[in-house]
């Protein structure tokens, strides 16, 4: 097994200053910084704050499963910073900071619910385990 370079704390810290960067930077971004012509503030907000909002309890509570799935909710900002850095060269910047932000994110949430989970005794069960684990059940149930 690898050395971990950094502790779970620090991974759990790291992610969730992401998290909550992301929480606070988008709405800031999207309203006050560069507001859009073509997208209400309602809608902004819709779109880029309350995707961020589904994981928020399980974040803050360091639950391991939810830093795990919420990385799929972080990539929508991750394409989100690559696609405005691609087309609006006067938004580089705050696309810069969210790209920052999603990084920190995903890969710092990744690597604390792998290890977490691992501390916790939290696995992913083989595919060939649960079959065996069936098969036996199913002769078992033919013998009795």
């Amino acid at each position: 097994m690898s050395k971990q370079t950094f502790s779970t704390p620090t991974l759990r810290k790291i992610a969730t200053f992401g998290y909550l960067g992301l929480l606070g930077f988008m709405p800031l971004w999207l309203l006050v910084l560069s507001p859009s012509e073509a997208l209400s503030p309602t809608l902004a907000l819709v779109m880029f704050v309350l995707p961020l909002l589904f994981p928020l309890k399980g974040i803050l509570q360091g639950n391991p499963y939810t830093f795990a799935w919420a990385n799929f909710i972080v990539l929508i900002y991750f394409l989100h910073s690559l696609t405005t850095l691609w087309v609006s060269e006067g938004e580089t910047l705050y696309a810069l900071i969210e790209l920052l932000l999603a990084n920190l994110m995903f890969f710092a949430g990744a690597y604390y619910s792998k290890y977490r989970g691992q501390e916790l005794g939290l696995k992913i069960r083989k595919l060939k385990d649960d079959l065996k684990d069936e098969r036996e059940a199913f002769e078992n149930k033919d013998n009795s």
